[in-house]
């Protein structure tokens, strides 16, 4: 069955770039949050467009909606204006990384 909201090649892309498990970005978005005296709860940790990603990531296919389908989209560009299109793994600042990694791409990360 497929979904009238996400076309082939953005199911394909989207997964492609968010190269971050849901564990992994769950992880990722908590730790970043994480401060000295306080930790945010699990569901408000990291930005809000790391929580949307993360949502979709634990969506099936046939679930994600046109909102979702407008998030992957947005994801898809940012990490193609941020990266060159092979993706292969790419050492930069550490700032550059965990902003990427907070929407789910890791740039260190094999592809």
């Amino acid at each position: 069955m497929d979904n009238p909201a996400v076309d082939d090649e953005l199911w394909a892309e989207f997964h492609r770039v968010v190269n971050m498990t849901s564990r992994e970005l769950e992880d990722w978005l908590r730790t970043r949050d994480a401060g000295p005296e306080t930790e945010p709860l699990p569901r408000e940790a990291g930005p809000p467009t790391g929580n949307e990603v993360l949502a979709i990531l634990r969506k099936r296919r046939s679930d994600v909606d046109h909102h979702d389908a407008d998030v992957m989209r947005k994801i898809v560009d940012r990490v193609h204006a941020q990266r060159r299109d092979d993706l292969e793994p790419t050492a930069g600042e550490t700032h550059w990384r965990h902003r990427l990694m907070s929407i789910g791409h890791d740039p260190l990360k094999p592809a």
